[in-house]
């Protein structure tokens, strides 16, 4: 009965309401800013109705606030996770409970992975206590070269997981494009500029009617209704559309810079091509995924301002459009002037994110290789990840006004063993049980005494 009456409070938990924000100060603690600098001793980090007041040394604790004691742990700001699986699947193999694509669908752009989030699967539970508060989750490309809109989430113990929907848009070239475009990068180029295109003209289509045709500086801006008359008859669009009207909807706030667009590309002639799409369609917003083969092209793509979210594991190629991957790729990226996040090998398995930083960190001692410090190595999993996903200033960073994402580790939280003690989320404290936390519990010694029934022998 017991355990029984612990099993139905861990329920009434997971399904209730948000909490109210904690004020509190961590003390006498190693802070990281999460700002590229490297850590502080001694340092304090106080929050206050969900948010960041102060962080650093010779900061006061304001009369009344709850203080915890910090000596001996480290305190940074919560992980950023970028472009994961996170919410969207509970068992893999089982088609029933994986949300994360979409293959016999017939939207493709339209998809808004948003509303298929589950803020209770165990995922989310076991990365919030490896120390990640926010991620981007998103469905991947299966039907068709375009993946769906993404969503920032985060990774509280609450029914409202969803910081921004519909943040990005995804698309895959290269390889895998080529593949699913009829079988060449030729074809998935051709798809993706038409479109666009369609995306474009549908966009002015459906705007108020005589609006489209006025001088720039007669109209009211991009936020203008659209005609439903429009909207909702697809023969308005002709025969030789290639896009649905939902897709070619969803593809307007790209072609506009409304939305940002993840563009899944590894070879340097494909990062090349992509970034020539800046010409014809000048203001797409655009963040590259994946990219290899980035430190041939680092220049290139730090004159183009275009941020990058690398694979922080890519050391040796694993297909043809791989061919010049280095593990060094981040660290010469960085150089060259790119701003890069790293990205987790395995979408559904972000909660490596600190250990492929501490890669870094230690490649950095390696001659020849091409590294990072500790602070650019942290900021790749905080505040570059949190810049790129549109919450600069407000997660990934312990600054003033930012939100309450915080971590108490027990150690360097570069380190292999080092796990977090405390998570907060927006200046709340959150339950760091999870499925496997209670399996290691479980199995910690070999009493069987107080296993089910069904573990009889």
């Amino acid at each position: 009965m017991k355990k029984f009456a612990l099993l139905l409070a861990s329920a009434a938990a997971a399904f209730a309401g948000p909490l109210a924000a904690q004020d509190f100060a961590i003390t006498n603690a190693t802070v990281a800013i999460g700002d590229g600098s490297d850590p502080v001793e001694n340092a304090t980090v106080v929050v206050r109705g969900g948010r960041v007041v102060a962080a650093g040394t010779g900061v006061a604790v304001p009369a009344g606030v709850q203080t915890i004691d910090g000596a001996g742990s480290w305190v940074t700001p919560g992980l950023v996770a970028s472009v994961t699986s996170l919410g969207l699947w509970d068992v893999g193999a089982v088609s029933e409970s994986n949300d994360t694509n979409a293959g016999n669908s017939p939207f493709s752009a339209a998809l808004d992975a948003s509303p298929a989030i589950n803020p209770n699967s165990q995922h989310i539970l076991v990365h919030r206590a490896a120390g990640v508060t926010r991620a981007a989750s998103v469905t991947m490309p299966s039907s068709s070269i375009f993946g769906g809109q993404g969503s920032i989430i985060d990774l509280g113990a609450d029914m409202n997981p969803i910081t921004r929907a519909r943040a990005f848009q995804v698309v895959t070239l290269g390889e895998s494009g080529g593949r699913l475009a009829g079988g060449s990068r030729a074809s998935s180029h051709a798809l993706f500029r038409n479109a666009l295109r369609e995306a474009n003209q549908f966009g002015e289509d459906a705007r108020i009617p005589g609006m489209a045709s006025r001088p720039a500086e007669q109209r009211t801006g991009d936020d203008l209704p659209i005609d439903p008359r429009l909207a909702d008859n697809q023969t308005e669009r002709g025969d030789d559309s290639l896009l649905t009207r939902f897709d070619a909807a969803a593809l307007v706030p790209v072609v506009r810079g409304e939305q940002q667009l993840y563009v899944m590309v590894e070879r340097a002639s494909d990062i090349l091509a992509t970034l020539a799409l800046k010409r014809d369609f000048p203001r797409l917003d655009m963040v590259l995924v994946g990219a290899s083969e980035g430190w041939l092209v680092a220049r290139e793509i730090a004159a183009a301002n275009v941020p990058v979210i690398a694979d922080g594991l890519d050391d040796l190629p694993t297909n043809f459009e791989e061919l010049a991957s280095t593990q060094s790729n981040i660290g010469r990226m960085v150089k060259a002037g790119v701003r890069v996040a790293i990205n987790a090998a395995a979408m559904e398995n972000p909660r490596n994110l600190n250990q492929y930083a501490g890669n870094l960190v230690a490649l950095s001692r390696v001659p020849g290789a091409d590294g990072l410090s500790w602070g650019q190595a942290f900021a790749t999993i905080t505040s570059v990840p949190a810049q790129i996903s549109g919450l600069s200033g407000r997660a990934g960073m312990l600054t003033p006004g930012g939100m309450g994402d915080v971590v108490m580790w027990d150690g360097d939280p570069l380190e292999v063993g080092s796990m977090p003690t405390r998570v907060f989320i927006d200046g709340v404290e959150q339950p760091l049980e999870n499925h496997q936390s209670r399996l290691k519990d479980r199995y910690r010694d070999l009493d069987t005494s107080d296993l089910p029934k069904g573990y009889d022998w």
